[in-house]
């Protein structure tokens, strides 16, 4: 028998390349899904249909093979293979990808996927697994078979989320605080239309980065173990040892990762206010110490500034960076006057005409109701 599942996107309220050096993040589930139709079948074979890509391969359950092809596919063979290497047994199913995610967008697309199609694939054979445990297995698959050395943040966002909710996560101990936005205000996401690629070598540079910096200073400090145990004052104290280059890496995280944990003190007060200027601070420190924006990036967050909306409280890149989407926390009131404001500003000095989603935050992946 059939069976329908989706998984949520999501956009990062502030805490940006911050989980894969064990440090806080704030994502949000939006209103924008992957849908996967599982049908099983009596073979051990996959027959998976993306409707984005308007194609159709088959995999092998018992030939998924290693590594990464550099095709869409391999997010679907990644998750099968991790499954059935942590034991457990997967059956032949019909797959059909679908969904309103925008590929290429930073709204995490990828591991949108991944959830959905580990929900499938573990549903039609009725195998309950814990949904933290799910997250891992899809990060495990992102690493593994597409090349890109991510942190946890989006699958498990995409496990875990609840409906008006950020969600607070240490991404070294995966403890979760689920914090309420406050119904005022509405999260406008606004497409560079700039594609990005996560698993291009910047990315995987700039971990290679952090880890440098960590290495560095672990040397002279006991109990470093990630940028998750630096302080701001530990790095600088050690700012000799590194070049600078990881010494601009290494601040933006150490400096983000204080920044959401203000921003989740300023969200629990309900002062957006200060909630927007941290969002500010993290996209400078974005562009100038990590390098991951862009000019597309940076005009967009120009053109929302320069709005002169009252109710317009923060604005920032959001995802990995090199292209994709900025967020903007904006009053209820307003959005209809910033959409248009921002349109037109950004198309003027870019000559690009973006795509302005007004998303909802939205919940966790899950079987949809018959």
């Amino acid at each position: 028998m059939a069976a329908t599942y989706r998984s949520p996107g999501r956009v990062n309220l502030i805490g940006e390349h911050t989980d894969y050096n064990d440090g806080f993040v704030m994502p949000v589930a939006i209103d924008r899904h992957t849908i996967v139709t599982v049908e099983p079948r009596s073979d051990r074979r996959l027959v998976v249909r993306s409707r984005a890509y308007d194609e159709q391969v088959v995999l092998d359950l018992d030939a998924l093979g290693h590594g990464l092809t550099g095709h869409w596919s391999d997010y679907v063979r990644g998750v099968a293979a991790v499954l059935e290497r942590s034991c457990h047994r997967l059956g032949g199913a019909e797959l059909t990808i679908d969904g309103d995610i925008p590929l290429g967008a930073g709204l995490s697309s990828s591991a949108s996927l991944e959830v959905a199609v580990g929900l499938a694939l573990l549903g039609a054979v009725g195998i309950a697994i814990d949904k933290t445990a799910l997250a891992l297995v899809c990060q495990r698959a992102e690493h593994e078979f597409a090349g890109t050395r991510c942190g946890v943040m989006d699958q498990f966002v995409a496990c875990h989320a609840r409906p008006g909710h950020a969600l607070l996560l240490d991404t070294r101990s995966l403890a979760v605080e689920w914090l309420p936005l406050p119904e005022s205000v509405a999260l406008v996401v606004c497409n560079t239309m700039v594609r990005h690629a996560l698993a291009a070598n910047a990315y995987n540079d700039r971990r290679a980065d952090c880890e440098a910096g960590v290495n560095a200073i672990a040397a002279r400090i006991r109990g470093v173990h990630a940028l998750r145990d630096v302080t701001p004052a530990m790095l600088e104290a050690n700012r000799d040892a590194l070049p600078d280059r990881i010494f601009r890496r290494c601040r933006h995280v150490v400096t983000e990762n204080g920044r959401v944990l203000q921003a989740a003190d300023a969200l629990r007060r309900g002062d957006l206010a200060a909630f927007g200027e941290l969002m500010a601070a993290s996209h400078r420190s974005l562009r100038d110490d990590y390098e991951v924006s862009c000019p597309e990036l940076d005009a967009m967050v120009e053109c929302a500034d320069s709005c002169g909306l009252a109710g317009v409280h923060g604005t920032r890149m959001t995802g990995g960076g090199f292209g994709g989407c900025t967020i903007s926390l904006v009053d209820n009131g307003l959005v209809h006057e910033f959409r248009d404001a921002l349109a037109k500003q950004y198309r003027e000095r870019t000559g690009i005409t973006p795509d302005i989603y007004v998303c909802v935050p939205s919940q966790a992946g899950a079987v949809c109701p018959r």
